[in-house]
């Protein structure tokens, strides 16, 4: 304010009290005007924007719903069938340190050999994709059984050569 003109601003505007009363706005009526006489930045008045425009001109989607893709998130099978080949190499590791017991290595290991055996099948015929997970089961499962077969050999002939009464 100038020093000679009281209550008068030299640029126009009213001074701003915040203890004044304000008036109640309506929440669906238009939105003041931009404050010192400026444009909205889009050069449209509120409420009338213009929707975005991609600078690369790609189409922008329309809001609504999306596309749909069925099983969405899913894997989709390829028609293989991997999962002897899988149990085969699981069964045959497994025999071989279980071989110390043998009623539990030898069972698991020919499990390991039957299952590796039928899975190599399945990745000749094309059926699964696998052949060195089954090969591998196969031959760990062969593996087991040969130890668990040495283990009971070894402890009937450890057995029989010790005397049994002091």
């Amino acid at each position: 304010m100038q020093p000679g003109n009281p209550g008068q601003d030299p640029y126009g505007q009213q001074p701003n009290d915040p203890t004044a009363p304000q008036p109640p706005q309506n929440p669906y009526g238009q939105p003041p005007a931009a404050p010192y006489g400026q444009q909205p930045t889009s050069g449209q008045p509120y409420g009338q924007q213009q929707p975005y425009q991609d600078p690369y001109g790609q189409q922008q989607p329309q809001y609504g719903g999306g596309p749909t893709y069925p099983n969405a998130g899913y894997p989709q099978g390829q028609g293989q069938n991997n999962t002897l080949g899988l149990v085969a190499l699981i069964l045959g590791i497994a025999s071989i340190p279980l071989a110390c017991c043998p009623l539990l290595g030898i069972p698991v290991g020919i499990g390991g050999a039957v299952t590796g055996y039928l899975g190599r099948q399945k990745a000749a015929q094309g059926q699964a994709s696998n052949a060195g997970q089954a090969k591998a089961g196969l031959i760990c499962g062969a593996v087991g059984v040969a130890l668990g077969v040495i283990s009971i050999i070894l402890s009937v002939a450890l057995n029989v050569g010790l005397p049994t009464n002091p």
